[in-house]
């Protein structure tokens, strides 16, 4: 299960990783986010030593959401090194998550 991360703990979890990062910016009364958590869930076991998946919840930290110009929940930002790399809105199925996985692990 993809660890929640708040504003405090972004930059050594995200930006600090040695490994690339996942992150889904999501609410709790979002459906899609619902729908999309076990899909991140069998990315974040089928990739662990590779890839790191965190949540940031739009409801407690908009300072994140606001900062990294996210207007949608779900949506999911890749990181590597740093930086982000590329992002996704809405849902997204398996197949089109793993195949922007597989570039930047």
């Amino acid at each position: 299960m993809a660890k929640r991360v708040n504003t405090e703990e972004f930059e050594s979890e995200v930006l600090q990783s040695e490994l690339p990062v996942v992150v889904e910016f999501y609410s709790d009364s979002c459906i899609p986010c619902k729908q999309l958590s076990p899909i991140l869930g069998g990315i974040e076991d089928d990739y662990e030593d590779q890839l790191k998946v965190v949540k940031v919840n739009v409801n407690f930290d908009a300072d994140l959401a606001q900062k990294y110009e996210v207007a949608a929940s779900p949506t999911l930002l890749f990181f590597r090194s740093g930086k982000e790399v590329d992002r996704i809105r809405g849902l997204v199925k398996r197949p089109a998550l793993e195949e922007v996985v597989k570039k930047y692990i």
